[in-house]
């Protein structure tokens, strides 16, 4: 984890790297005339939503001819992991190289804000000479600066580049989407007919142990592995597409998977079902010195690969193949090329919001064992999520479960809390479903990912445990965006223009002409007549207004003396102190009555998140009577309390003990506050006390037309319930 030692150094994290990017080629890499044999392409096809369930993984039911045929004649990456199982906090990491733990992109659909030295990694090979597209997804948790691409849309390609430049081109197939699983539209069944042969028959399949075995799951099971199909043609064209333009000896090409399957227990959780992925890499003879010097051999077709490697590794390890410097706040690894690095021991995942449900899961898995921490361990694993509900298979489970036919594993998702600690032997049990954490015999183990667990949530600054409201603030006070200081224009001759700019970390684009926004790393030249316009981004920022240069007018001969200033980055706000006493907290988990004098006295705390937490542990550890009588009077204290998330924790046990009388108003009241996610909170915890919110049925329905779209569907959630009772 490059860049963070055991705790993790403000300083250097925020350090501001003020040269070019070009700056960071490495010796010995050539961008001249030759560039083409000095450099490989690399192409990535990735796409949406699948496990390894392709037959160049042994999966015999799956239909993957292109994918299992690239296999052949790559390697075969057996132990690849997303660091969560859901898409945007899964791209946010890759295109960072970075934990979204991290960056504070963690929480499904949020707008991150990174510190000043974070790119996106493609800036750095636009900065070296390469022609960097994608096609077309992107959902990063932030907009992507126009630095990161050379283009950004649907009909991005590596054939547009200048004749004889090197690519990176990014081709993302979303037919295998989780929302094309459950898509029964007459197109879709038609496109499904089209495969002939190839169709999947649901009597054929091997469901996990942890789905019920009706006709409704097979249906979806086998329509999950009948959209692999399709995609695997997409996958095949690209390639044709590559080998007919004569570029297959030049280009590396990757396939891979953003995170599991799109299917219920599967997507969203950080069990194997949702962080396993498929990884294919096949490397020309021609680059296998490049991508692997010591051991080029190992990539020969037909090759197969069980180091542990981790999301975070994408961008590094490219950075690698292309001789560029992996920058120092990179937390991944390069796991290819002449700056591979020693192979991991284990990988990282997170889980946290997920659309409309909070949860705080974390992960750690080495290449047997997976322990899993639950911070919100008094949370269902069966949350709604109005998205995921419309799957046919999410709806069965449901009806299942309220009809008490599910059995045996099928039932360990409706469990009504989870385990503070999970420990699954991912060998001998690859669907996770017998929990090991209480057996003795597996003590060691545990204490080991427990640590592994606790010192890369500190070296890594995890700040997943301020609530996501309070957060914000710090993040972006008042919901207001910095907007990126205007470029200023200099020119000793008046021909070549060189461009400043007050923002620290910020980078330049510019153009001349109609063509799109180039990275700027040096003077550009300027024909008479030409005007040269140009604007500044940074990654959470608005961009700076364009500014303009024509030949003949007026300009500073020299660079301006620039005082570069910058507002303090959120991570300046987060005391490490805070985060030590939100980990002293949280390790009270699961202690019950022993924890309940600590929770109280910490309810004072000078922090909110720590008060935020404690009011958790106290309505969570008191079961008996006589406890709750005690907490009451603590909590009723926390409905001043000048965060107005700590009130709706405290408002939500208080409503839970029959104190809704004082309670609800406070729920109401912050179903008005300005903070989006703080009605977020108020709103679920309103679903959670259940037929005690009819009292303000209609604040709840006036929130159906919230400006946030989660809060709106948890209102509906609600809704539904309290009028169908």
């Amino acid at each position: 984890m490059a860049g963070f030692g055991n705790s993790i150094d403000r300083r250097g994290f925020l350090r501001v790297s003020v040269g070019s990017a070009a700056a960071m080629v490495l010796p010995g890499f050539s961008f001249g005339a030759k560039q083409k044999a000095e450099r490989p392409n690399i192409l990535w096809l990735s796409c949406e939503d699948i496990s390894p369930d392709l037959g160049c993984y042994g999966d015999e039911y799956s239909v993957s001819p292109n994918i299992d045929g690239l296999a052949a004649r790559g390697v075969r990456y057996d132990n690849v992991y997303s660091h969560a199982g859901v898409c945007a906090p899964t791209r946010s990491g890759i295109i960072t190289g970075m934990y979204p733990t991290t960056l504070g992109t963690h929480h499904m659909r949020c707008q991150g804000v990174t510190p000043a030295n974070v790119k996106c990694f493609p800036e750095y090979l636009r900065a070296a000479g390469y022609y960097c597209t994608n096609n077309s997804k992107t959902d990063y948790q932030f907009d992507p600066p126009p630095s990161a691409w050379d283009e950004c849309s649907n009909k991005a390609h590596w054939r547009n580049r200048a004749e004889g430049q090197p690519f990176f081109a990014v081709f993302n197939y979303t037919i295998s989407h989780e929302s094309q699983i459950r898509n029964r539209s007459k197109a879709m069944l038609d496109r499904l007919a089209g495969l002939g042969d190839k169709k999947h028959d649901p009597a054929k399949a091997k469901l996990p142990p942890y789905y019920p075995d009706t006709p409704i799951v097979r249906e979806d099971w086998a329509q999950y592995y009948d959209v692999i199909t399709l995609m695997d043609q997409q996958v095949g064209a690209a390639l044709k597409e590559l080998e007919e333009a004569g570029l297959a000896d030049d280009t590396i090409v990757w396939f891979w998977g953003d995170h599991g399957r799109g299917l219920p227990r599967a997507k969203r959780w950080i069990y194997d079902s949702g962080l396993r992925v498929p990884l294919v890499i096949r490397v020309p003879e021609k680059w296998r010195k490049l991508v692997l010097p010591g051991n080029p051999s190992a990539l020969k077709p037909g090759s197969a690969n069980d180091d542990l490697v981790a999301f975070i590794d994408f961008a590094p390890t490219i950075l690698s193949l292309t001789g560029i410097r992996i920058p120092d706040h990179i937390q991944g690894r390069a796991f290819l090329g002449p700056r591979k690095a020693k192979s991991r021991e284990y990988i990282y995942a997170a889980r946290d919001r997920m659309d409309e449900a909070y949860d705080l899961i974390r992960a750690v898995r080495d290449k047997r064992y997976k322990y899993i921490r639950n911070y919100m361990w008094y949370v269902t694993r069966g949350q709604d999520i109005e998205y995921m509900n419309q799957m046919p298979t999410m709806q069965e489970m449901r009806r299942l479960n309220s009809e008490g036919k599910l059995k045996g594993p099928q039932l360990q998702y409706f469990e009504p809390t989870k385990p503070v600690e999970e420990l699954y032997d991912c060998q001998d049990d690859p669907h996770e479903v017998n929990n090991l954490a209480g057996d003795k015999k597996y003590r060691k183990i545990l204490e080991r990912m427990r640590k592994a667990h606790e010192q890369w949530a500190i070296g890594t600054g995890d700040i997943g445990l301020i609530p996501e409201s309070e957060f914000d603030e710090i993040k972006r006070p008042g919901g207001q965006y910095q907007t990126t200081a205007k470029p200023i224009f200099w020119s000793s001759d008046g021909m070549r223009i060189g461009i400043v700019l007050p923002t620290p970390g910020a980078s330049i684009v510019y153009r001349t002409g109609q063509a799109g926004w180039k990275l700027y790393t040096e003077p550009v030249g300027l024909s008479p007549g030409q005007t040269l316009r140009a604007r500044a981004c940074r990654i959470g920022c608005k961009d700076s207004a364009e500014v303009r240069f024509k030949s003949g007018d007026k300009i500073a001969a020299r660079p301006p003396q620039i005082k570069q200033t910058d507002p303090d980055h959120w991570r300046n706000k987060v005391a490490p102190e805070m985060l030590e006493r939100l980990r002293k907290i949280k390790a009270l988990d699961g202690q019950g009555d022993k924890a309940i004098p600590k929770y109280t006295e910490a309810l004072n705390d000078e922090y909110a998140p720590v008060r935020y937490w404690a009011a958790v542990g106290l309505h969570t550890s008191c079961k008996s009577q006589v406890q709750k009588e005690s907490a009451v009077q603590v909590l009723l204290k926390k409905l001043d309390d000048p965060s107005t998330v700590v009130r709706v924790v405290a408002a939500h046990a208080l409503c839970d003990w029959g104190r809704e009388k004082e309670a609800l108003p406070v729920l109401a009241d912050a179903l008005d506050d300005n903070n989006a996610k703080t009605r977020l909170y108020a709103v679920t915890a309103l679903n959670k006390i259940g037929p005690k919110a009819r009292p303000i049925l209609p604040r709840i329905q006036a929130a159906l037309k919230d400006s946030e779209g989660y809060v709106q569907r948890m209102a509906r959630t609600i809704e539904e319930r309290l009028e169908n009772k």
